[in-house]
């Protein structure tokens, strides 16, 4: 494509999103990202953000961080199996291990990594993987780099995923096969049928893997959606984010040793990127010791998210089915989306519109994410906004 081309296909499809409100706009924040953020000089109620429990901006974390910079530096110097390994990174493996209750686990760059690196470093073009429709981009990208089969099952459908796992084992075309779920679905927050997965991959043989990136720190008094169900036995890879309720950056693995020694050495983002920072692993090791000593700011967060969901189904806000903090306000149409985030935002809400490719065309929702950080004024703040936009522009 010569640069002439380029630009013709840019210009024409920048412009083709534009008018159809799927463009979306980057607001940088001037200030830290807590409950209230700063966007051009203007104070806002964040409902926003995925840093759920507030740890993103606890004195805590920033303590363990500054220490880990005073002692090891800013960078970790290398990728892991060379010499990137620092003691923290073996302290932060050994916490999460007991956090997600497995023997082992490993710490990546990001969430994302962790799905590109763990299914392609076990599934191969010889293997099928059984994948709920609305799993999140990071598993279909893992599931399309492994080259194995991908199979969809309807969203939460066991009826579907049992038929498609006894077709697939049937065929025996397959040396593996693998069935992946979210086990909390970040655009609707409902929470995956794990003990009836666990059935059918027992009775099916199938390999079981849950990212449970929106659980972790969430459910499960928060060890996350597999303890919420007491299967902490029976999922073999437990995928989590350190970005979210954990507060800082990264992803992990959680599960049997043999797995997580494997994933060490076949596992490319593992071998072939630089390691995690030394300030990032001692607060995300700081913010594990946290929720494993008190299970306070998961009261919180929990608290917040029933009285913001009770206070827009009250308005008449459609809420969707979320059975965790996760509100969407789902609006339908991409342009009203968007105008009805804008005019959030004018009146000192901040709620992103989200819209497709993130959700299925005429799904657009404006996304609520309450955290442990907010306080009763602030969400009364954001109950009033909505009620203005929302009789203002005839959704409610």
């Amino acid at each position: 494509m010569s640069s002439r081309q380029l630009s013709a296909f840019l210009v024409k499809n920048l412009q083709d999103l534009n008018e159809k409100g799927l463009y979306n706009e980057i607001d940088p924040l001037e200030s830290a990202n807590g409950p209230i953020i700063k966007i051009r000089g203007k104070e806002l109620v964040n409902l926003s953000s995925n840093n759920y429990l507030g740890l993103a901006t606890d004195e805590r974390l920033k303590k363990a961080a500054a220490e880990a910079i005073a002692k090891y530096g800013v960078g970790a110097g290398a990728v892991r199996t060379i010499n990137g390994t620092l003691k923290l990174h073996v302290e932060l493996e050994e916490k999460l291990a007991e956090f997600k209750h497995t023997e082992a686990a490993i710490a990546y760059q990001s969430g994302f990594n962790c799905n590109m690196a763990a299914i392609s470093a076990v599934m191969d073009q010889n293997d099928a993987i059984l994948s709920d429709e609305l799993n999140h981009a990071s598993i279909i990208d893992g599931c399309r780099l492994s080259k194995a089969s991908i199979i969809r099952y309807k969203h939460s459908d066991m009826e579907d995923l049992r038929a498609k796992a006894k077709e697939t084992k049937a065929s025996s075309k397959y040396n593996k096969i693998m069935v992946i779920t979210d086990g909390v679905f970040s655009m609707d927050g409902d929470i995956a049928l794990l003990p009836e997965i666990v059935k059918i991959a027992e009775e099916f043989d199938l390999i079981t893997y849950v990212d449970d990136a929106h659980g972790s720190g969430v459910l499960g008094k928060g060890a996350g959606t597999v303890k919420h169900f007491g299967l902490s036995d029976k999922i073999d890879f437990q995928i989590g984010t350190l970005s979210k309720a954990i507060g800082v950056v990264g992803g992990y693995v959680a599960g049997k040793r043999d797995l997580i020694d494997w994933l060490k050495v076949r596992s490319r983002p593992f071998l072939f990127s630089t390691a995690l920072t030394p300030a990032d692993v001692a607060a995300c090791k700081r913010s594990l010791e946290i929720l494993m000593e008190s299970t306070e700011l998961n009261e919180r967060l929990w608290a917040n998210g029933n009285y913001l969901k009770n206070g827009l189904k009250a308005l008449g806000f459609t809420i969707g089915n979320s059975e965790t903090p996760i509100t969407p306000c789902i609006i339908g149409d991409e342009k009203l989306t968007q105008k009805f985030s804008k005019r959030l935002h004018e009146e000192g809400v901040y709620a992103k519109a989200i819209v497709f490719p993130t959700v299925p065309k005429g799904t657009g929702r404006v996304r609520n994410m309450p955290t442990a950080a907010h306080t009763k004024e602030m969400l009364d703040t954001a109950l009033a906004t909505y009620e203005k936009v929302g009789k203002e522009l005839g959704v409610i």
